[in-house]
């Protein structure tokens, strides 16, 4: 019996229904994949080289979780062997055909979804890739300026990040403001 509870009437098991709950609610939903090592497999079998992850050189496997702009855990998939990437992982799970075919959802994803967006109608924001950033498509564009004014932070113009120079150093405006 698995699954997510969102209401007392509603339990979510599959991918298609987190799909369709985040469209039927509105909600933006968040997407990311996530490695858990593992023991190394037995010698004996055949398949050993696929739990070493790309990314930690370890042996894992891998699964990919959705979850709501707050935070709340809507979906798990079942775990793969780390090497997979996490964008074949999606497509592995039919996420590209749900969103296509499904309601207008909007995703936000990290870099290990980089394309897509493109396959899915502009519903995956992911960051552009490198190539991308001279000549957006105009569908990343809107997205990103949805996103952008969205974004609470942004508007306030002030972060702990912009309050330190190049080499981590506070600057003396700074440190004078943070101990009055």
């Amino acid at each position: 019996m698995g699954g997510c509870t969102v209401a007392p009437d509603i339990r979510l098991r599959t991918l298609a229904e987190v799909i369709d709950h985040l469209g039927a609610s509105g909600q933006t939903g968040i997407i990311d994949g996530t490695e858990v090592r593992v023991r190394r497999p037995a010698v004996g079998r055949k398949d050993r080289e696929k739990f070493i992850s790309g990314k930690n050189k370890q042996n894992a496997v891998k699964s990919m979780v959705v979850t709501d702009a707050a935070g709340r855990l809507l979906f798990c998939s079942p775990a793969e062997p780390a090497s997979c990437a996490d964008i074949t992982h999606a497509r592995k799970l039919g996420l590209v055909e749900l969103l296509a075919d499904g309601p207008a959802v909007e995703i936000l994803a990290d870099a290990g979804y980089q394309g897509l967006g493109a396959q899915t109608g502009g519903r995956v924001v992911a960051p552009p890739h490198r190539k991308l950033k001279k000549n957006p498509p105009e569908w990343y564009e809107e997205m990103h300026e949805r996103q952008r004014k969205a974004t609470p932070h942004a508007a306030s113009g002030s972060s702990t990040a912009s309050a330190t120079s190049r080499t981590g150093d506070l600057s003396p405006a700074t440190t004078a403001a943070a101990s009055t």
